[in-house]
């Protein structure tokens, strides 16, 4: 079947640019059990290329599967379109020519479609089925394991080769061979290329957030990372990528509920903490690590309230939830924080929400973070160290020096008891004692929770590997 490929690669090239986009395979395979690093997988990311014809409908085609129906299967996800464009740049890339239809977990492989040129929304007639295209595809870790590399997941992000789902609009037949014509255009014309940079790559444009939500034919899981990703600039901007991460569930309370600060705690010369506990007797919603509360505040009587949201920093818990402000220079709501709250004041608060949050799972966890934006990443390591994890455990921190690291002790403390924590900080004006540290991490990490403050810059995770960072420990 390699071979097979490779013969038909060199046959499209030499045809041009201005054939037709055509069905070469239709591909299909049902879960099974993977034996993957000490556990079991059970996935349906092994297809198959079927002969003759085959009927495709609503949610499938037949004699196809899902082994993850949270991330993959359902109406706006029933086929996953892959090109050979991509078969030919992964071949490159990986240096590898063994690959064979149904390599990349796709039910369509097609020639031409490209995630450069297809929208969502666009319509295409396959045999007698008519299509939509919904969104982009979700890559998550079993790709890897079927292709055999462990970055895969990740390489498909970074280098925009995502693939793209389709809706079946009309059931019908489809065989290898059939061709591919489009019959309506999606409306905003944003391609599967620009669609999933826009909620992958850093800077999420608000025009372009607004202009996708426009799209009639984006998968409601898309829309509700987008309308996320609005939510957090206009709520102040909780840290981290909230639109990334699966679909939170329903907050535990609609609106604000009242909270009394039962504690008050500077964790350093910028950084202050509330513990906010019932004001009523009623328990808390023990939040997931990485989520954010709104606060709202009324600074004073016939002026507006401000909302502010703020990643819990503590221990999941539903006695007491904690947030840790940094006092921006001339900052109403940190500043009020900072300053104005008393302990047994009484604050408007929303259930815990958002999709950041750490992902579960025994492989080893990357957690990286600079100023305050190391407050999810604390009630992760939290939550880590609540159930005496033993995973391995990375803890990469940025901050300007020892006087403006907080939590610095809480931490180091937390990451010690840990069976296998590591820890390695980066001050960018260090005091002059300060040593060096060369650090060497595995290269089989698949999860990273990584938080930044609003006025740090961003740093590429590559731009770690061999690097020297100035450490105080």
């Amino acid at each position: 079947m390699a071979a097979k490929v490779a013969m038909l690669d060199c046959i499209l090239q030499s045809r041009g640019d201005d054939v037709m986009a055509r069905l070469l395979s239709v591909n299909v395979g049902l879960p099974r059990d993977i034996p993957w690093q000490g556990k079991t997988v059970h996935t349906a990311i092994w297809k198959a290329p079927v002969l003759g014809r085959r009927m495709v409908r609503r949610l499938n085609i037949d004699g196809d599967g899902q082994g993850d129906l949270a991330g993959h299967g359902g109406e706006h996800r029933a086929v996953f379109v892959y090109q050979m464009d991509s078969y030919r740049f992964w071949q490159s890339e990986l240096g590898r020519n063994d690959f064979s239809y149904g390599q990349f977990g796709e039910n369509f492989t097609v020639d031409g479609l490209t995630d450069r040129e297809v929208c969502i929304g666009d319509r295409y007639r396959i045999g007698s089925a008519l299509f939509e295209v919904t969104q982009p595809r979700v890559t998550c870790y079993r790709v890897g394991i079927r292709m055999n590399e462990p970055q895969m997941a990740a390489l498909l992000v970074a280098r925009g080769r995502p693939g793209f789902y389709l809706r079946v609009i009309e059931e019908g037949e489809v065989g290898a061979g059939d061709e591919i014509v489009q019959v309506t255009a999606g409306a905003e014309r944003m391609s599967v290329a620009e669609i999933d940079a826009l909620l992958y790559r850093p800077g999420h444009p608000r025009n372009e957030l607004v202009r996708a939500l426009r799209i009639p034919a984006l998968s409601a899981g898309w829309r509700g990372s987008f309308e996320a990703l609005l939510a957090q600039e206009d709520n102040g901007g909780a840290t981290g990528n909230v639109g990334l991460g699966p679909a939170s569930t329903p907050p535990a309370w609609a609106g604000f509920r009242p909270l009394r600060v039962s504690r008050k705690v500077r964790e350093s010369s910028s950084v202050m903490s509330l513990e906010l506990e019932s004001a009523d007797q009623r328990p808390l919603a023990a939040a997931l690590p990485g989520q954010f509360v709104v606060l709202r505040l009324g600074l004073a009587r016939g002026t507006p309230a401000l909302l502010r949201s703020y990643s819990l920093s503590g221990e999941p818990s539903d006695r007491c939830y904690r947030i840790s402000v940094k006092h921006e220079p001339h900052g109403a709501a940190s500043g009020y924080i900072d300053e104005g709250v008393q302990i047994g004041d009484v604050l408007e608060v929303s259930a815990p929400r958002g999709s950041f949050t750490l992902r579960p799972g025994d492989g080893p966890v990357v957690l990286l973070s600079a100023g305050v934006g190391v407050t999810p990443v604390m009630a992760m390591l939290h939550a880590l160290a609540a159930e005496a994890s033993p995973r391995n455990i990375w803890w990469l921190h940025g901050a300007r020096h020892g006087r403006e690291h907080p939590f610095a002790q809480e931490a180091k403390a937390m990451l010690e008891a840990l069976a296998h924590g590591h820890r390695h900080i980066r001050y960018s004006a260090p005091d002059p004692q300060t040593g060096w540290v060369r650090i060497s991490m595995p290269r089989d990490i698949w999860t990273w929770q990584c938080c930044a403050s609003s006025t740090s810059r961003a740093m590429p995770i590559s731009s770690f590997a061999g690097r020297r960072l100035s450490s105080e420990n």
